[in-house]
């Protein structure tokens, strides 16, 4: 048993408040108590995270750039003639931008100003004359040229001593002067570049149909007459062409134009076509009531061998550069009809020319009142109404 002493009662005394220290006061003191760890963290955290989100707002602003100024719409693209979908009327007239009242009598009775005039020169007596493409571009018609390298006068001659249709093509087609590998090699070349300087001076667009119906052989540049041979036609339209490139015009849509095939002798198109870099426009002139197409056909009956040979070799778009019907049957109007209603199926086609004119048969709208209602209520379709005007850019390519 211990004994108590006095030193040994205070020895434990002394061993009891120790411990009651230790365990009271000392915790809240110590350094790494928890007090002393959350004010650490205070001092040491939430200056810096101000610190810290200034810095990043700081940094932010000199290392992103700038925004953006809004930029501006782009151009709206150039308009197109014709627009997408539509389809224009053209005419051609006897006397042409010399005298405009047949054009006057045809907008009459179709109800409808043309888009396109289509008029003739002959390479023996027509000079470049501005004042004609003036006139047809200031009623708001886009200038064909009919361009033909021959002298029109020997046809003229002919028809008033009424020969025969098929004679005067022969003395129409033989004429030496013109045959195509005199235009090749450069005889025509000053009458072409005073054209060609003519027509870029005009600042719009000029169609130029060059030696049309040349698979025929009643024209004296088509290749079955007047000592032409295979291939020249090809180069005499090369020529013309590249003398109107040297001299810098871009203002001319070159229109080839065949005749609507007749007979299974028709010469192969695709070896007539100048190829795609020489032609911007490919065309077909077809007449109901005339020759192969005396009796009745229909559209697509005259036009669409034609068209399917065609798209065999070019893409181009088309244009039906000639055409009418004759009412010797007493079938015009029911013609023009069944025309407007197959037309929309051919979205390759962009452009139809009437031949308003009393020559062989009369083909013109005007005198019939059976006609001129089918044609006005045929061209009133949204399809055909549309204006040119001269800052327009030619379709050249068809839609996808």
């Amino acid at each position: 048993m211990v004994r108590l002493t006095v030193p040994r009662v205070l020895m434990a005394v002394l061993g009891a408040l120790l411990l009651a220290y230790a365990f009271a006061v000392a915790p809240a003191t110590l350094p790494g108590s928890r007090d002393d760890a959350r004010s650490d963290r205070l001092a040491r955290a939430e200056p810096n995270s101000v610190a810290t989100a200034e810095a990043e707002a700081v940094a932010a602003t000199e290392s992103s750039p700038p925004p953006a100024e809004p930029s501006p719409s782009p151009p709206p693209g150039p308009q197109l003639f014709p627009p997408a979908g539509k389809a224009f009327i053209g005419v051609m007239t006897h006397k042409g931008p010399y005298d405009f009242a047949a054009v006057d009598a045809f907008a009459k009775a179709a109800k409808r100003q043309p888009q396109v005039m289509l008029f003739g020169a002959g390479w023996a007596s027509d000079r470049f004359d501005r004042k004609l493409f003036d006139r047809i571009s200031g009623r708001g018609m886009l200038p064909m040229l009919g361009w033909e390298p021959w002298d029109y006068g020997v046809d003229a001659a002919a028809r008033e001593k009424g020969t025969p249709r098929r004679q005067i093509d022969k003395i129409r087609s033989n004429q030496a002067r013109y045959q195509l590998s005199r235009i090749t090699r450069g005889d025509f070349d000053g009458y072409l570049w005073s054209w060609a300087k003519g027509i870029k001076s005009l600042g719009y667009p000029v169609a130029v149909r060059f030696a049309h119906e040349m698979n025929g052989d009643w024209y004296p540049w088509c290749e079955m007459s007047n000592g032409n041979r295979p291939g020249d036609y090809v180069k005499a339209w090369r020529h013309v062409h590249d003398v109107f490139r040297a001299v810098g015009v871009s203002n001319v849509i070159w229109v080839w134009s065949p005749n609507a095939n007749w007979s299974g002798q028709t010469t192969k198109l695709a070896t007539l076509y100048p190829g795609d870099g020489y032609v911007d426009w490919v065309g077909v002139t077809g007449y109901y009531g005339t020759g192969a197409f005396a009796k009745y056909r229909s559209f697509d009956a005259i036009f669409n061998e034609t068209i399917e040979e065609i798209r065999t070799f070019t893409k181009k778009p088309l244009v039906i550069t000639e055409t009418g019907a004759s009412d010797s049957s007493g079938r015009k109007a029911e013609w023009i009809k069944q025309t407007f209603q197959m037309l929309p199926a051919h979205k390759d086609i962009i452009g139809l020319v009437w031949f308003e004119v009393d020559k062989e048969r009369d083909w013109r709208i005007a005198n019939s009142p059976a006609a001129a209602t089918a044609f006005a209520k045929a061209v009133a379709a949204p399809r055909y109404d549309f204006t040119w005007s001269p800052d327009l850019l030619p379709r050249t390519e068809l839609d996808d």
